[in-house]
């Protein structure tokens, strides 16, 4: 039987998974021997020691003995570990990006739809620039175990290892699962240019590790995937990717994708239906788009662990009216109105453990989140969430604990053009430890993209990052070492 490379990803997760457990079986087993060793071995000395001189007066006296020198004290050693050198990001020279888009509308902005009351129009900014030159790939790694909200553990420098989400709870409790998200990924304009030039698997070479790791990796599909289609009117950027690219994708470790975005109808419906099509012929699950509005809000729902995940793709940005799907067309699960995503919230909580909300809105190159983010994350939480991602800025924005849940309102860039704001270069891997009740542990790997290339951060740059990103969370903090710590 042949596997496609989706399955053989995920069948790679499942082993690497069930390594980890036999391995910690294992310890666990040598630290229970080594325990029982050490009570004989104190067992025996004071009988030794028990053996008695008689003195003159008759009394018993014990032989001296060298107790308590036996040097193991039964704890398993905090291990650090290098990950090596993930490589400096060639930052010198520019790339030629082209033109800034695909095929170029009438150069109006993309906006969302007037008609669903939201009358600020968003604009993709150019991408035609090459982000800032800074930014530095090497990656230092420290296996030491993480404590529940970052306290108590030895957690060394801000790099911890990669995928290391299952650490952050530190009970070492199984029955959990390690999930991990990324923000907008482009695989058209510019970028396409540097994959055809360095390969199809260019952007992920230096985050393989923090894709690979988890139990799910799930990321923002921000293009349509399709050979042909009618390029959308009135549009400002508009994108198309070859199906080429999917393999690299897949292999880099993301496991499902959203599609709710302003961005995949971008060829029409055509585009979107072939995008559709090129995904299930990967095997690569995606949400938030279909062939009606039932199959658009339908979820995905992963397994790890005996733990079952639904995720659900929703949008607030939307270019025109036709873009949402219905009963009787193709399009997106939209959220301007939120009581179709609260139902599937609902619905999809009922079929899982875990529901977990991407989402595409706010206002792009703003670091905080506008009013309706608030307000419509506050209701998916409600709703039945248990996490809930942001995307569409094109900035990191913070995140906010409401409810004993999380909310990351934007992850900004992961795979995109170069934009002249320096910060949308600005980017990371959120890693999220979940228990099977909905109990979420969060950890932010700071990183910064570099020619569409995103490599881990750290010293004083990953430092100032986490550092900036705190002080915009809302009943939140981030620590030296990522974690996300709650302050309701």
């Amino acid at each position: 039987m042949v596997l496609s490379r989706s399955e053989a990803h995920q069948r790679q997760k499942r082993q690497r998974s069930q390594r980890t457990r036999k391995l910690l079986v294992v310890n666990l087993a040598l630290l229970v021997l080594i325990g029982i060793l050490a009570v004989v071995y104190v067992v025996q000395r004071q009988d030794n020691g028990s053996k008695l001189d008689v003195s003159g007066n008759g009394n018993p006296t014990p032989t001296q003995g060298a107790a308590g020198d036996e040097g193991t004290n039964g704890l398993p050693q905090s291990g650090n570990s290098s990950a090596g050198n993930g490589g400096n990001a060639a930052g010198t020279g520019n790339v030629n990006e082209g033109t800034p888009q695909e095929q170029a509308g009438s150069g109006s902005a993309d906006g969302d739809d007037g008609s669903a009351g939201d009358g600020a129009a968003d604009s993709e900014g150019p991408d035609g620039q090459a982000p800032d030159s800074s930014g530095n790939g090497a990656a230092q790694t420290n296996a030491n175990a993480d404590t529940e909200e970052g306290q108590g553990g030895n957690a060394g420098t801000p790099q911890d290892s990669p995928g290391d989400a299952a650490a952050v709870t530190g009970d070492g409790d199984e029955d959990q699962v390690n999930l991990s998200f990324t923000g907008d990924i482009l695989l058209a304009a510019s970028v396409e240019k540097l994959m055809l030039k360095n390969g199809f698997d260019y952007p992920y070479a230096k985050v393989l590790p923090y894709l690979q790791l988890s139990d799910v990796t799930a990321a923002n599909l921000e293009t349509p995937v399709t050979l042909r289609g009618t390029p959308a009117p009135n549009k400002q950027y508009v994108y198309k990717a070859s199906p080429d690219a999917l393999p690299a994708l897949i292999d880099s470790g993301v496991d499902v994708v959203n599609l709710a975005n302003n961005h995949t109808l971008d060829q029409g419906e055509e585009g979107l239906l072939d995008t559709i099509e090129y995904l299930n012929k990967a095997k690569l699950p995606n949400m938030g788009a279909g062939i009606n509005d039932a199959e658009a809000f339908k979820p995905v729902i992963k397994e790890a662990n005996g733990i079952r995940i639904a995720y659900l793709g929703l949008t607030r940005v939307v270019p025109v009216g036709s873009w949402k799907a219905d009963k009787n067309h193709p399009g997106l699960a939209e959220t301007y109105d939120p009581t179709r995503a609260v139902a599937a919230i609902k619905k999809a909580k009922a079929d899982a453990d875990i529901v977990v909300v991407m989402v595409h809105w706010g206002t792009e190159l703003m670091d905080m989140p506008n009013a309706d983010q608030t307000r419509l994350g506050h209701a998916y939480i409600d709703a039945g969430a248990d996490l809930v991602i942001g995307s569409h800025p094109h900035l990191l924005e913070g995140f906010e604990s409401y409810k004993g849940k999380w909310i990351a309102y934007s992850l900004g860039n992961f795979v995109f053009s170069g934009m002249p704001d320096k910060r949308t270069a600005d980017t990371g891997v959120l890693d999220a430890a979940c228990t099977a009740a909905g109990k979420c542990s969060l950890k932010l790997h700071p990183m910064r993209a570099v020619q569409s290339q995103p490599a881990l951060l750290e010293g004083e740059e990953a430092a100032a990052l986490l550092k900036r990103i705190s002080g915009i969370s809302i009943h939140a903090a981030i620590d030296a070492q990522g974690h996300v710590l709650s302050k309701e």
